[in-house]
């Protein structure tokens, strides 16, 4: 292991710094956390990574002017924000540069971006803990940057109070419990009616955890516990009211730890920009395709603009979904079905007719279903990102058909780490 100084250019797409040993552009580059574009840090360069190399910053020798003081105690061991060291201007930029040079990959010269939407600090409503038994007791957090240490959280000033006041009180019930042996995971949904908690563990509850996960509930306003072991099917462990979230006016039950937008400032703006990019409906008759609609995050909102057919991968999500459109009335206006569109995309003819595709696929994009996107050609594909670099990959096949970029919302969801959410839209 050797010390070097290195000089670094810009933020890569993990958070780090990403500079050369003396200004060295020929060389391999190097990988620094906590480092910002402009400083020279001395760095101790420890393992190959990629194409270049990884290192840790020794001293800064040439701080940044835009460096901060970050608000969090445990910035910098833990790895769940790398950027509250940084001046809101100079983050802002840097985000909102993550979609805009996205979509000149895609081929498109000319972007365009509206004003970057961005969540707050404490307004995270999704809070996923590692859980893990040691001798010091129960260690509830996030893991360490970089490395799969848990660093035991006493605070987080992402998450919304209402589930960060829950740390403290699920270690304590925990160390008590004898469903956690080793270790396990905690995601809590901020849902309308409350924290609602799916825990996964290596060992089932007892009659006795039952019964203290129950008080739990009630102490801390949680409509409802689940649990499963490992990665299996989750089970109820209590109920104590329905686990309610509100999209567009309905009232959706989604299964424990269901997939939700990370903040409802967020989910508002994604939806606001999908709305706005919708074609307008020459007739009551317009037909729009969601892909990856989840439980129904964007689905209702659509349901206003046309009748919306729903294709969403988990069996779950697509109950809960449909039982708000029947229970609602809805079903002349919404349908849903489950299927798994990287492994049964649907085809051409499938969106043969529709005024719009509305997508919001995981972090891998939507690889399979682009190409009969492109070739139905919808008068409007409404791309929510969540990866610019896959977003640039998709994107190139609608610019390929002849698509032009219509609208790109930036949407900062993911408070202080190197992730940026997009609302893009594309017009024939």
């Amino acid at each position: 292991m050797r010390s070097e100084p290195v000089r670094i250019e810009r933020i890569g797409a993990e958070g780090d710094g990403i500079g050369y040993v003396s200004d060295d552009r020929a060389a391999s580059p190097v990988y620094i956390p906590l480092t910002l574009p402009g400083e020279t840090v001395r760095a101790r360069i420890v393992a190959r990574r990629g194409d270049g190399w990884a290192g840790e910053a020794e001293t800064i020798l040439e701080a940044s002017p835009a460096r901060i003081e970050p608000p969090c105690p445990h910035f910098g061991v833990c790895g769940g924000c790398t950027l509250q060291h940084w001046r809101n201007a100079e983050y802002i930029e840097c985000k909102t540069e993550l979609l805009e040079a996205a979509l000149r990959r895609a081929g498109y010269a000319e972007v365009t971006l509206r004003p970057s939407a961005r969540t707050p600090p404490e307004a995270r409503r999704r809070m996923d803990l590692a859980l893990r038994r040691d001798r010091s007791g129960i260690v509830v957090g996030l893991h360490r940057l970089r490395g799969t240490e848990v660093v035991d959280l006493q605070t987080c000033v992402i998450a919304h109070p209402a589930l960060r006041d829950l740390i403290g009180p699920l270690r304590a019930v925990l160390a008590r419990a004898s469903l956690l042996r080793r270790e396990g995971s905690a995601l809590v949904n901020l849902l309308d009616s409350g924290p609602d908690l799916l825990l996964r563990t290596d060992a089932a509850p007892s009659v006795s955890d039952r019964a203290m996960l129950a008080g739990f509930a009630r102490a801390h306003g949680l409509p409802r516990i689940s649990w499963a072991r490992g990665n299996g099917p989750s089970e109820t462990i209590c109920v104590l009211r329905p686990a309610l979230a509100r999209f567009a006016d309905m009232e959706v039950a989604p299964p424990p730890g269901a997939f939700l937008q990370a903040s409802s400032e967020g989910e508002r703006a994604i939806v606001d920009a999908v709305l706005d990019g919708l074609p307008e409906p020459r007739s009551g008759r317009s037909r729009i395709v969601e892909l990856y609609a989840g439980c129904g995050t964007i689905t209702f909102a659509l349901a206003a603009r046309g009748r919306v057919a729903a294709f969403e991968g988990d069996a779950a999500s697509v109950a809960a979904l449909r039982r708000t459109v029947n229970q609602a009335g809805l079903a002349g206006r919404i349908t849903a079905e489950q299927r798994d569109l990287a492994r049964q995309p649907l085809t051409a003819k499938e969106l043969s007719g529709v005024s719009a595709v509305v997508l919001d696929p995981p972090h891998a994009g939507a690889a399979a279903q682009m190409p009969a996107i492109a070739a139905a050609k919808p008068a409007r594909v409404i791309y929510v990102s969540c990866n610019p670099a896959v977003l640039a990959r998709d994107a190139h096949n609608l610019r390929e058909a002849g698509y032009e970029l219509f609208a790109a919302t930036p949407v900062d969801q993911f408070l202080w780490s190197a992730r940026m959410e997009g609302v893009v839209v594309f017009s024939r």
